[in-house]
């Protein structure tokens, strides 16, 4: 097609020959000198048959099919696109797979937690157990109690397991009762049924847990008596055991709810520099995840309201609200020698109770100390609650001696320990990680 127009210019270079003309030779005129150079002729058009010729020539073009070149752009192009939707595939795969990786607890470089949740003791299996699992297990731990001793297991269910104290103090009342004017009329048969569905029954003892196995367990039966109503009677041979009612009538009065006792969780760790870091897990806060996300959003608009003018009734109301966030606090305390000792406490717990813990941790108990807070503020005020102090959910505190009582032991012969810990903690130290 090329060739096709430089023919078609090359015949635009000569004029169109007349009769008896060669095509190939160009016209010209006669020599003359000129008096100027004459200024270029105009070129001239292509000949009709020509431009005829270009027409078909183009025409045939366009007939021609466009397979090839179009198939072959276009097979490139869906190439590319192939390749490009597998690389975006293949991206979205691991972008996937590396955000599973980062909420997964076992990731490599993963901030571990501080401790691992808030764990309690059950006082009746000396089991350690989980927050979410405590109150599981007090309610199998006292189910299974009634095999050795059903009457303590009933009253502890009662105890326990009814949260509204007003209403249990009403309806141990009523029971106390009962068990009173059996003992002290065991010949009035009256005082020896209970009505089940006496109103007075209903209302303030049939709606507690464990009343009923309680009466079943002191010797009380269900009948059907001959007015077709079920009632509660005492056997015959309780008569002779008056003393027991008179006893489980105040072991049920004196008894208070079985609580199982929080864990310590009492750890010892080298010295480190990232004492003052804490990951703590959501068991510390009293919060959900709705309310921590609104407090978080509630942090950003601290700065206004630092600006506003707050009576002081208003601050007091907001420190108390703040003081109610959190139900446990951890606490570190970092020994001169840069040992730190950790514990797990109530943030409503006084003071105190920290005092005591270090104490017993110490291979020498009678040795004065004092605790230092932040900013090395003494807490000297042991009755106050941890909350109280501002040491919640976490606090690193620090442990000083006695400096007078520390001369006296320096300047004695005596070789002293290398740490003022019990071996037996520090057989087991770790590594803050």
């Amino acid at each position: 097609m090329r060739k096709f127009f430089q023919e078609i210019k090359a015949d635009l270079k000569f004029k169109t020959a007349g009769p008896g003309q060669k095509l190939s030779e160009p016209s010209r005129a006669p020599r003359e000198k000129p008096k100027a150079e004459a200024a270029p002729k105009p070129r001239q058009g292509p000949t009709d048959e020509a431009q005829m010729a270009a027409a078909a020539a183009l025409a045939r073009m366009e007939l021609k099919p466009k397979a090839k070149v179009a198939s072959s752009q276009e097979a490139i192009k869906n190439q590319v696109r192939k390749e490009l939707m597998a690389e975006a595939a293949a991206s979205e795969k691991g972008l996937l797979a590396e955000e599973k990786d980062l909420t997964s607890p076992d990731q490599e470089g993963a901030v571990a937690p501080s401790v691992s949740g808030v764990y309690f003791i059950c006082p009746l299996t000396g089991a350690v157990v989980r927050k979410d699992q405590k109150e599981k297990h007090l309610r199998e731990a006292i189910r299974s109690y009634f095999s050795i001793d059903p009457v303590a297991a009933s009253i502890m269910e009662i105890h326990t397991f009814n949260k509204d104290r007003e209403k249990v103090r009403v309806g141990v009342e009523t029971m106390a009762k009962y068990l009173d004017n059996i003992y002290l009329h065991p010949e009035e048969e009256k005082y020896r049924k209970i009505k089940l569905q006496n109103k007075v029954f209903q209302e303030r003892i049939s709606c507690l847990d464990g009343t009923h196995r309680f009466f079943q367990a002191i010797g009380f039966e269900t009948k059907t008596l001959p007015t077709t109503e079920e009632y509660y009677v005492l056997k015959e041979e309780m008569l002779t055991k008056l003393e027991d009612l008179k006893d489980y009538k105040e072991r049920l009065l004196s008894s208070e709810p079985v609580r199982a006792q929080l864990d310590r969780q009492l750890c010892v760790f080298k010295p480190s520099p990232e004492a003052a870091r804490f990951e703590l897990p959501d068991d510390f806060y009293n919060l959900t995840a709705e309310e921590i996300k609104r407090e978080q959003r509630l942090r950003t608009e601290a700065v206004e309201k630092a600006s506003m003018l707050r009576t002081r009734a208003m601050r007091e109301k907001e420190e108390q609200r703040e003081m109610r966030k959190y139900n446990y606090t951890l606490v570190r305390v970092r020994f001169p020698d840069g040992y730190i000792l950790q514990g797990t406490f109530y943030a409503r717990e006084s003071v105190s109770v920290l005092y005591t813990f270090v104490r017993e941790a110490l291979r020498d108990d009678w040795l004065p100390f004092e605790l230092l807070g932040p900013g090395g503020l003494k807490l000297t005020d042991e009755n106050l609650a941890f909350n109280e102090c501002g040491l919640v959910p976490s606090a690193l505190l620090t442990l000083a001696w006695d400096a007078a009582v520390m001369a006296d032991i320096q300047a004695s012969s005596e070789e002293q320990p290398a740490s003022p810990l019990k071996p037996e903690l520090l057989s087991r130290v770790q590594t803050l990680s």
